[in-house]
């Protein structure tokens, strides 16, 4: 990655020097390898490898992106005379701009981010194998819409003209497969996932199959559900949205814009009281963990939400300086345009009930497995969302419920919210099951 961070930090001198006030690049690289099979034969084997980098410049307020896949030193050349030309004639952004010296990321972490082992064909191919045969074996699948087995890794390097330099490099493996059970207008389809930065820290493949035809079985047969008001259990697989829609709600150009439902929320309550929320980018071997952001900030761990109270927004340069505050390091970019917050291992900790506890005292209600549509309005927090499923009575799980609605507001269900004990890390934002009191649930 040394190659990468010496022709960026020339990009970004040659920038300089053709009259830009400061300016930044980045660079990714990118090599993909995934096979799929179906009903036990290879259907594609696709290995794919990408670079692609980007340079923003600033003249006075003025800023300009422009993005090249092509690092010859003649396109490189045109590239900066674009982006100063560009940054001369566009708009004032009073809020652009890159991070003083005294800001900037010293002494990276290592946090394990890159398995050096890529798998053979092989082994990818064994691995979907696994995962299928495990899902197909199940009593009552009757067809397999495939499995997957993937690998990828990615280099990022940034460079700007305030001194930093920094790069890191991060691996990923994955599997999943997707199977049906029934036949003809009784069919049901479901899936099972795992996902990884180090192969041997990924879940069993058979465990992944058996767990989705488990799941697909448990779907046949699903009834109408009544319309009712009633409390409403997610399943891992759903209530990370939830997490992920709080989230979007403390983004700082939201805030900033007052397009937020949680604009006027700092320091008051927005979850139930003993609940945390945390954003750890130095998660070891974390899927979005990372050292540093993308205006080379130094990452670290948040706690977004203490005890149901929101102590922070996410927030990049840009607009920490239009809320008048700093930089939460949350800045992600691209190479085309400028750096935005976003969130990296997003989690909510988990309860003390296990999921069963959680749901003992539910006389009538229901547990969400999959949802469908974007009913979200992130302007005012109202929720409705297609959802399926399975009913609850006398605290246990009765039968599947298909083509229900779930509504409520985003504001009032975070306030209802109770955690169960069965946190996993299995994606970039995570949560245990979650019971919300109260939802609004529309059958026949």
């Amino acid at each position: 990655m040394a190659a990468s961070l010496d022709l960026l930090i020339d990009l970004v001198s040659k920038a300089r020097r053709a009259g830009a006030d400061s300016a930044d690049a980045v660079m990714f690289k990118s090599a993909h390898l995934g096979l799929r099979q179906r009903l036990g034969k290879p259907e594609m084997l696709e290995r794919s490898e990408s670079q692609d980098l980007g340079l923003r410049v600033m003249v006075g307020k003025r800023q300009a992106s422009v993005s090249s896949t092509d690092p010859s030193p003649r396109a490189l050349a045109e590239l900066v005379e674009r982006a100063v030309a560009m940054a001369r004639i566009a708009p004032e952004d009073p809020y652009c701009g890159i991070a003083d010296p005294d800001a900037i990321a010293k002494g990276l972490p290592d946090l394990d981010l890159n398995d050096p082992a890529e798998p053979a064909p092989e082994a990818l191919e064994n691995r979907a194998k696994e995962t299928e045969d495990a899902a197909r074996a199940v009593p009552g699948i009757t067809n397999s819409e495939g499995a997957e087995a993937t690998w990828s890794r990615s280099e990022i390097a940034i460079a700007a003209s305030n001194g930093f330099a920094g790069s890191y490099a991060r691996s990923g493996h994955g599997v999943s497969v997707s199977v049906v059970a029934g036949e003809g207008a009784g069919m049901e389809t479901d899936y099972d996932y795992a996902s990884s930065v180090y192969g041997r820290d990924l879940e069993a493949a058979a465990t992944v199959g058996r767990r989705a035809g488990e799941r697909t079985v448990r779907r046949l047969n699903p009834k109408k559900a009544e319309t009712a008001k009633v409390p409403v259990v997610f399943d891992p697989r759903v209530s990370a949205s939830l997490i992920s829609h709080l989230a979007g709600g403390i983004t700082g150009p939201s805030v900033a814009r007052k397009v937020s439902f949680l604009k006027d929320q700092m320091g008051k309550q927005v979850l139930a009281s003993g609940l945390n929320v945390i954003d750890d980018a130095l998660k070891p071997r974390g899927l979005r963990s990372r050292p540093f952001d993308g205006e080379g900030i130094a990452a670290r761990r948040w706690t977004l939400v203490e005890d149901g109270v929101l102590k922070t927004w996410l927030l990049d340069l840009a607009s920490a300086r239009q809320l008048g505050l700093v930089t939460t390091g949350h800045a992600a970019r691209g190479t085309s345009g400028p750096p935005g917050p976003s969130a990296t291992n997003l989690y909510l900790e988990a309860g003390k009930m296990t999921p069963d506890e959680l749901m003992a005292d539910i006389k009538s209600g229901f547990y969400i497995t999959s949802l469908m549509g974007s009913g979200v309005n992130m302007v005012t927090g109202d929720y409705s969302r297609g959802a399926a499923g399975f009913w609850i009575e006398n605290g246990k799980v009765a039968y599947p419920v298909s083509e229900v609605t779930v509504a409520g507001n985003l504001k009032d269900m975070f306030l209802q919210m109770t955690p169960a004990n069965d946190l996993a890390f299995k994606m970039a934002v995570n949560a245990p099951t979650i019971r919300v009191e109260g939802m609004t649930v529309a059958g026949r």
